[in-house]
């Protein structure tokens, strides 16, 4: 009895906490995907990360990949949003996110704000730290391309 008990509350907490990733023809946002695609190139060229690593991390768990977390950093660096020292910018990436329609700029605002204090001992883990709190945030919406 205790373990049937266990086991349908182990399924009730799946289905209640299992958040459902948005994918269809409009998320990710095409024109953010076009304009990332050339990055990404870039970048995993650099980095060595592979497309599953980038795929799991988006529509997946979250997972320590030095490749992955390096990769976050570069993209961070080819959308020159990042100031001299290489951290993240907010006001740099701002004049991002406020070039896209009105909803996908309250997504972003919704995740970023909840992402203010970041940790990490190198850039590739701030960058970690970022997509990671993002994710967290908002993993409905949340993508890496």
């Amino acid at each position: 009895m205790l373990k049937d008990l266990i086991l349908v509350a182990g399924i009730i907490f799946t289905a209640v906490t299992a958040v459902e990733i948005r994918r269809d023809d409009q998320w990710p946002p095409p024109e953010v995907v076009a304009i990332v695609q050339p990055m990404r190139i870039v970048c995993q060229e650099k980095t060595g990360v592979t497309d599953e690593a980038i795929r799991e991390f988006s529509d997946g768990e979250i997972h320590e990949d030095e490749a992955l977390k390096c990769y976050m950093d570069c993209l961070f660096k080819e959308a020159r949003v990042v100031d001299e020292n290489g951290e993240l910018h907010l006001e740099k990436l701002a004049t991002h996110i406020e070039k896209l329609d009105e909803e996908i700029q309250m997504i972003a605002i919704r995740m970023g704000k909840k992402c203010l204090r970041v940790k990490g001992e190198n850039q590739c883990e701030r960058a970690f730290w970022h997509h990671k709190c993002w994710k967290t945030a908002d993993p409905k919406h949340y993508f890496l391309l």
